[in-house]
């Protein structure tokens, strides 16, 4: 089942991509006054194709408005975003991504998130393997073998942080200004938790608006890797399918 899940993502790259070269990117506001390309639209169309041969639930950013009523009872289902990162991709700044998550019992059990612009593909989840595949190369993810608590990294002198380039907010500066010397790596959509994936940060702050489909992919990946994304206030992970898909504030490490 994952190869061909993984070769979608790969194909609605390609058609983001051949978009993305154009003059024309045919945008249009949504209900929510977010944007939503002719890109968003072609890659959930090709994501959709390959999902429903699974016959799992599918929750998309770009799909139909399904009520909680219908969905809190499933046990299984597809969460997807065919196109985090849709301002960036407007932007043309590269940093955008296709984000396909497996949830299972509320949790992300297997994610997926292609590059468009680059090519890469990070994939993994729970007793799966995490792989990066570069240049046509798979490589293995290392996992972290000695796990800490939040308390003992932020004492870390010189941490790499990463941030939202879009949604860099005083909150966020707060906890940057409790560390020891940070620096920041500031980038759009799913490639700031990619930056811990590829360990090029320690630590993700997210104090401003995310929704389920913009995490999950990432937070599987992550999980297999020994990281956590634990809820500002609860310190409990983030849960999936909750009536309201809003994402409270997390910090990924």
């Amino acid at each position: 089942m994952y190869p061909e899940i993984i070769a979608s993502a790969i194909e609605a790259g390609e058609a983001i991509l051949a978009i993305y070269q154009t003059a024309n990117l045919e945008i249009e506001e949504k209900g929510d006054g977010s944007p939503l390309t002719k890109a968003d639209k072609m890659a959930h169309a090709i994501i959709q194709k390959a999902l429903n041969k699974t016959g799992l639930p599918i929750l998309s950013e770009e799909g139909s408005q399904i009520s909680y009523s219908e969905r809190k009872n499933w046990k299984k289902y597809w969460l997807v975003d065919p196109l985090d990162g849709t301002k960036e991709f407007i932007r043309r700044n590269g940093e955008f991504t296709v984000n396909i998550a497996l949830i299972e019992n509320g949790k992300p059990i297997y994610g997926i998130i292609h590059v468009p612009v680059t090519g890469e593909t990070f994939f993994g989840g729970k007793d799966v393997e995490a792989v990066k595949i570069e240049n046509k190369l798979r490589f293995s993810l290392r996992r972290k073998s000695n796990p800490s608590s939040l308390m003992e990294i932020m004492k870390t002198n010189k941490l790499k942080v990463v941030v939202s380039r879009s949604h860099l907010n005083t909150e966020t500066e707060t906890f940057l200004s409790k560390l020891s010397n940070p620096e920041t790596v500031t980038m759009g959509s799913s490639l700031k938790f990619l930056a811990l994936v590829d360990s090029k940060a320690d630590l993700y702050p997210r104090f401003a608006p995310t929704m389920e489909w913009d995490t999950a992919a990432a937070h599987a990946i992550l999980n297999s890797l020994g990281y956590k994304i634990f809820q500002k206030q609860t310190k409990s992970e983030l849960i999936y399918n909750k009536e309201n898909l809003l994402n409270p504030n997390f910090i990924c490490f």
